[in-house]
């Protein structure tokens, strides 16, 4: 009976990796909401952040948010003065989403303060034990990815 206490069974580690997913999700969400933000918008900004003016279809590619949500989103930040939507130079019909100066400062202190509570959350693990959970998720994800059929075209 030790034995099989050990053995740590395909569907045993899918139910702790979704829990812990779960646990963490709450604690970062309720952490962005005590700064005044839902986690999408708080997405959206993070993604602004990081990697500059979007579109809302790129960012929305990044966030894995809907195209409705992302309206949303765009909207609620744009009343609050941290995005502001603006024509492509090059392309007129081009819309892209940049931070303000007042959405930079404000999220570049919200992000800092999400770094740490994630150092928070990880701080029971070891580098060499996040470095192996990390190669890990990156093997299970990527062999999930692969396993998912992609849709093939259909003739009639």
């Amino acid at each position: 009976m030790a034995d099989e206490q050990n053995i740590i069974s395909a569907p045993r580690l899918w139910l702790v990796l979704a829990r812990a997913h779960g646990s963490m999700v709450d604690f970062i969400e309720r952490s962005i909401n005590a700064q005044g933000l839902g986690i999408s918008d708080f997405m959206v900004l993070e993604v602004l952040l990081h990697k500059g003016p979007l579109t809302i279809s790129v960012i929305g590619e990044k966030v894995l948010l809907a195209s409705a949500s992302m309206t949303s989103a765009i909207d609620r930040l744009e009343k609050r003065g941290l995005v502001l939507r603006r024509s492509c130079n090059s392309d007129r019909r081009i819309r892209l989403v940049e931070l303000t100066a007042e959405g930079n400062g404000f999220i570049e202190e919200i992000y800092a303060r999400h770094e740490k509570d994630l150092e928070f959350l990880m701080a029971g693990l070891p580098e060499d034990q996040r470095k192996t959970m990390y190669e890990g998720l990156k093997k299970i994800g990527l062999a999930a990815k692969v396993a998912v059929p992609t849709e093939k075209c259909k003739t009639a």
